[in-house]
């Protein structure tokens, strides 16, 4: 039986990784293991952060695919392979085929340099992009490649949400419609790969979590404070939504292309998130349920973001978000699988816990500077912070008189 090879492009050192074969063959079906036409997808994956997750979620999702007959990973070698999701590649994904390289390195990712490296022959007829922020070094040469070598049938580009500029007339959920910032990264990736004339299709995503992310900065914050019983500082009113996505739907997602190919070159831009929409204050009692809290000793201090400003919160301090409506209507996307107050019991709160979130070290001043001003909480005049993060005074530098 003939075994599935995925080539991942990350941010870890250039190497070729070989696993070894399972007992069982990639292809689904007798059909497709049959057929002539082999659909080879090729996933280059950035070295982590926000996300880091998806390159290894999208390999799994796309193992179920009967249309793709080979995976290989392109993996930026500045990833740590002893965290995760990068050292479950091995054990989760072994019939994945595994490329590392420097990725960061842009004198050096010419086409030929990356051809060499995913193999003289080799040819891709599905590209997904999660590394590129610009169309610069390896994102620049997989492009030319993929345009001009390989014939790729479909070049999946995770972008992001975040170059939207919502105007006072933006409606939300942010539509694919809303003015962006021409001169982001992610637009100037979109505009050359069109150039090219590749059959782009372009995702962007907003806020990511997921069970084997290695970014979880947004929903600890919340965590941060429940445990050590302090106040939560959430700018305006609260009724602020945003969209939190699990990695593993965000790859569903990505992989829905596949299902419609004309339809999802045709749309090309597609809003790539949850339709469960969520306020800022409802995260927090979502959180409280996962940490056993009784959600009446959740404490929310609502501040003016005019007068503090952004302070330490994780989301922005309006509005911002978006929805999968139009992956829905054109791709014919089921909808999200996972839910963020099942995910925080199943695995997150137990993750945040097995990462020492509630012994950490932290920076309360903001938090302290804004709850004492409010008044709304007895800070015992900032005992209950001393606790957590006590002023340390230097008298190295004091003179006796």
């Amino acid at each position: 039986t003939a075994t599935a090879v995925a080539v991942i492009v990350s941010g870890c050192s250039m190497t070729t990784m070989a696993f070894a074969p399972s007992n069982r063959p990639f292809h689904h079906t007798a059909a497709s293991s049959s057929s002539l036409s082999m659909s080879a997808a090729l996933i280059v994956q950035n070295k982590g952060g926000g996300h880091g997750e998806l390159g290894f979620q999208l390999a799994k999702s796309l193992e179920g695919k009967s249309k793709i007959t080979s995976i290989t990973i392109l993996q930026d070698d500045a990833c740590n392979d002893e965290k995760e999701p990068f050292k479950s590649y091995t054990t989760d994904i072994p019939n994945v085929k595994v490329i590392k390289a420097n990725l960061a390195d842009d004198d050096s990712m010419t086409t030929a340099n990356i051809q060499s490296l995913l193999g003289a022959d080799a040819s891709f007829d599905y590209v997904w992009d999660n590394s590129s922020k610009k169309p610069v070094g390896a994102g620049k040469s997989i492009c030319e490649l993929a345009a001009n070598s390989w014939n790729t049938k479909v070049y999946t580009y995770v972008s992001s949400a975040g170059m939207y500029q919502p105007t006072d007339d933006t409606t939300f959920p942010m539509a694919e419609t809303t003015p962006i910032k021409e001169g982001a990264g992610q637009n100037q990736f979109d505009s050359y790969a069109i150039e090219l004339g590749l059959p782009l299709v372009s995702f962007r995503p907003q806020y990511i979590y997921g069970p084997q992310s290695n970014k979880n900065d947004y929903i600890d914050w919340y965590f941060d404070r429940l445990v050590r019983e302090l106040p939560l500082p959430i700018p305006n009113d609260g009724t602020q939504k945003v969209s939190l996505t699990s990695s593993q739907d965000v790859a569903s997602l990505l992989a829905s292309v596949l299902d419609d190919e004309e339809a999802a070159v045709a749309q090309r831009f597609f809003n790539c998130g949850t339709d469960e929409l969520l306020s800022y204050d409802d995260v927090a009692y979502l959180c409280a349920d996962a940490a056993g809290i009784d959600r009446s000793k959740v404490m929310i201090e609502h501040y003016d973001a005019e007068l503090f400003g952004k302070a330490t919160f994780p989301f922005r301090m309006t509005d911002f978000y978006v929805a999968p409506d139009t992956a829905k209507a054109k791709l014919g996307w089921a909808g999200p699988s996972c839910r963020l107050g099942s995910d925080l019991k199943e695995y997150y709160y137990e993750g945040y816990v097995a990462r020492g979130g509630p012994t950490k070290k932290m920076d309360l001043g903001k938090d302290y500077e804004i709850v004492l001003g409010s008044k709304s909480y007895d800070v015992d005049g900032g005992g209950i912070y001393d606790k957590w993060d006590p002023v340390v005074f230097d008298s190295s530098d004091v003179k006796e008189l």
